[in-house]
C-alpha cells in the first residue's frame, strides 16, 4: 500500500474528474462546436462522451493488473529503466503544460472580465499561493478540496436557468440539417473537453475503493455530458448561431442576460466563485507533474519540484503576457497533445501491457 497515507474516497475521485473536464472547457465548448457543426454539436457531446467512457475503461484496465502503481511506476516496469523515462518525461511535459495553459486562461479571463489593469505577474503570484498550498499536501488534501469545490458551485448551473427567456428552439431544427459529416468531425473538440480522465492513471493507486474505479469514472464523464449539453444548448436556443461564434466565452456572456433586481455584476461574482473550479482543473495536472519528476528523479518528496516549477511560472509572468489568439492557441496545442496522451497512448498501452503479462505467464509456464 504505497500509497495508503494519501487516499481518496470514490466521492473525491468523481469530483477531481468532473471538476477537471468542466472547468475551462464549459466556457468556450458552445462556440467550438458551432464553428464546426453548428446548432448540432449537441449531437456531438453526447458521442464524445460514448468514446470518453471508453477509453477511460481501457485506463482502469491497465490500471487494474497494476493497482498499487502509478503511471510512472508502470513505465518503467513496461519498458526498462531508459525507455520508461523517457515516456515518463513526455507526460511530465504533458501535464506540466495543461496546468501551464489553465494558469495563463484563468489570468487572462480575469483581467478581462474583472481587473484588466492588473498586472500579469501580480495575478500570477496570487493564484499561485492557494495552489502551492494546496498540492504540497498531496492527492488526500487534493481530494478534499474538490469537495469544497463541488459545494461552492453547486448553485452555477441553475443560475442559468434564468437566461431562458426569449428562447428560440427553432434554432435547433432541422436536426442534422448540414448532414453527419461536420458532427462527426466535431467530436474531436468535444473529446478535448472530456480532457481529464487520463488522469485516472495517476488517481487510480491513491482510491480506496479500487472496485468501484469503473463506476466512479462513469459518472464523472457523465455528469460532464450532462453539464456540456444543457450549456450548449442554453447557448444556441439563447444566441442565434452566428452569435455563438462571436463569443470567445459564449457562457460568460449568458451572465450578462441576466437581470436581478438585487444584484448587478453578476458575471463577476460568478468569476470570483468559478476560480475555485478554475484551480481544481489546474492542480491534478500540476500535481501529477511534480509527481513525475519526483518519481523519476527517486525523490520522496515533491514539494522541491512544486516550488521550482511555480517559481518559474511567476518569472514568465513578468515577460510572457499571452492575447487572447495566443491563449487559444494554447488550448489548441493542449487539445491536440491531448488526443494522442488521452486517446492513442491508452490503447497502445493496454495492447502492450496485455502482451507483457501474456509472454511473462508463457515463460513461468
Amino acid at each position: 500500500m504505497k500509497y495508503s497515507y494519501n487516499q481518496i474516497s470514490l466521492l473525491q475521485y468523481i469530483f477531481i474528474i468532473f471538476e477537471v473536464q468542466v472547468g475551462l472547457g464549459v466556457l468556450s465548448l458552445p462556440r467550438d462546436l458551432a464553428k464546426t457543426a453548428g446548432t448540432d454539436g449537441w449531437i456531438s457531446i453526447i458521442l464524445g462522451w460514448i468514446l470518453a467512457i471508453l477509453l477511460s475503461l481501457v485506463v482502469l484496465k491497465i490500471m487494474e493488473k497494476n493497482p498499487e502503481s502509478t503511471l510512472f511506476d508502470l513505465l518503467s516496469r513496461y519498458f526498462g529503466k531508459w525507455v520508461g523515462k523517457s515516456i515518463s518525461i513526455l507526460w511530465i511535459l504533458y501535464a506540466a503544460f495543461a496546468a501551464f495553459v489553465v494558469m495563463f486562461s484563468t489570468i487572462h479571463i480575469i483581467k478581462i472580465w474583472i481587473v484588466p489593469d492588473m498586472p500579469n505577474f501580480v495575478l500570477m503570484i496570487l493564484f499561485v499561493i492557494p495552489n502551492y498550498m494546496i498540492a504540497k499536501h498531496g492527492m488526500r488534501v487534493i481530494g478534499l478540496f474538490s469537495e469544497l469545490v463541488f459545494l461552492v458551485s453547486m448553485w452555477m448551473p441553475f443560475l442559468l436557468l434564468y437566461t431562458l427567456k426569449d428562447i428560440q428552439w427553432l434554432n435547433l431544427l432541422p436536426i442534422a440539417k448540414e448532414g453527419l459529416l461536420p458532427i462527426l468531425v466535431t467530436v474531436k473538440s468535444t473529446i478535448l473537453a472530456f480532457l481529464g480522465f487520463e488522469l485516472a492513471f495517476i488517481l487510480y493507486p491513491f482510491l480506496k475503493d479500487k472496485k468501484s474505479a469503473s463506476k466512479g469514472i462513469i459518472i464523472a464523464n457523465s455528469l460532464s455530458m450532462i453539464i456540456f449539453l444543457a450549456i450548449t444548448v442554453i447557448c444556441f436556443v439563447r444566441f442565434s448561431p452566428e452569435e455563438v461564434t462571436d463569443f470567445v466565452y459564449p457562457t460568460l456572456n449568458l451572465l450578462k442576460l441576466i437581470r436581478l433586481p438585487f444584484l448587478e455584476g453578476l458575471e463577476f461574482i460568478f468569476l470570483c466563485f468559478y476560480l475555485f473550479m478554475l484551480f481544481i482543473t489546474l492542480i491534478p495536472y500540476l500535481y501529477t507533474a511534480v509527481l513525475g519528476v519526483t518519481q523519476l528523479f527517486g525523490k520522496q518528496d515533491h514539494r522541491n519540484s512544486l516550488r521550482i516549477l511555480l517559481f518559474l511560472w511567476i518569472l514568465l509572468s513578468f515577460f510572457f503576457i499571452p492575447s487572447s489568439s495566443q491563449i487559444t492557441q494554447m488550448g489548441k496545442w493542449w487539445g491536440e497533445v491531448g488526443l494522442y496522451f488521452a486517446g492513442v497512448f491508452p490503447i497502445f498501452l493496454w495492447i502492450y501491457g496485455w502482451l507483457f503479462h501474456f509472454l511473462r505467464k508463457e515463460q513461468k509456464q
